[in-house]
């Protein structure tokens, strides 16, 4: 009995060990362009490029996100372009695709069923290959260049409404049956009986329009040029775009600020990706 038991301890220490090694790598691997980024940031353009590189400066040159958070530079206005575009799109994100979400889920109506496959076809179509019309759409209303351009085409994706239609659609009928049968309208039982019932899907979905539009990239490139109106994904951009000399310091400072509302974001709802709340959000 000794010796088998020797042996198990012995191979659940090894394996412990082998799996607790590759996480450690794997998170050094994950970590180091983070600090690397960290590390840049907060050095002066001379110290960048020594050999070898100093990942701790002996000096912290603050400089850059001083330069970053004057009255001289758009970041400020980079960030409040992207905060403000990345909250209306979820906010109404979350109220149309809850309300087409229980539209599809709890009321028949003729063509219910030919309609939500047509809205699953969308998700298939890829965005590279709707950009252009997307565009020349946009153009031809003259919303290029404008809060609208950013905020209106992102309201079309119909992944949030097949999230909440799977999500409502597991809940049962005899609550919103009992709410019809006191005299309550469909919009009351949608709003004072669906919407408590599915918060945790509405922060979800609100998270994920939220950091989507947050790191949304090409649209944002293409519908506005004007500096005043850029986001940060484009506006960083914009910075390495110089043919001369990019200050990879202020760039690394921007990114690292650019990380701090996601972050936040982060660890102020994290619960909600626990206890199964995207898989509850995506049941069928």
């Amino acid at each position: 009995m000794t010796a088998p038991r020797l042996s198990f301890h012995k191979g659940r220490l090894v394996s412990n060990m082998t799996a607790y090694s590759i996480l450690i790598g794997a998170t050094i691997v994950m970590v180091t362009p983070l600090f690397y980024i960290l590390s840049t940031s907060i050095k002066k353009t001379t110290q960048l490029f020594a050999y070898p590189p100093d990942w701790i400066p002996k000096i912290l040159f603050w400089g850059n996100y001083s330069t970053l958070l004057g009255s001289d530079s758009l970041f400020l206005r980079w960030t409040i372009n992207t905060m403000l575009v990345a909250g209306v799109v979820t906010i109404l994100k979350v109220i149309i695709d809850s309300m087409a979400g229980y539209a599809f889920a709890k009321i028949s109506f003729p063509g219910r069923r030919t309609l939500f496959i047509l809205i699953l076809a969308v998700v298939m179509v890829p965005t590279s290959a709707v950009i252009i019309p997307l565009f020349l759409l946009v153009r031809r209303m003259g919303l290029l260049d404008t809060y609208w351009a950013l905020i209106l085409p992102p309201l079309a994706n119909p992944v949030g409404v097949f999230l909440m239609r799977n999500y409502i659609q597991s809940l049962p009928r005899d609550l919103e049956n009992s709410a019809r049968l006191d005299g309550c309208s469909e919009f009351s039982v949608y709003f004072r009986i669906i919407l408590p019932l599915v918060k945790p899907g509405l922060v979800v979905l609100g998270i994920l329009t939220f950091l989507g539009q947050y790191t949304a990239f090409l649209w944002p490139l293409l519908a506005v040029q004007d500096e005043t109106l850029q986001v940060l994904t484009t506006g960083v951009a914009e910075m390495k775009a110089s043919i001369f000399t990019i200050d990879w310091g202020l760039v690394s400072a921007a990114s690292v600020l650019s990380m701090v509302p996601i972050t936040v974001m982060f660890f102020i709802f994290q619960r909600y990706f626990s206890g199964g709340s995207i898989a509850g959000a995506l049941k069928q």
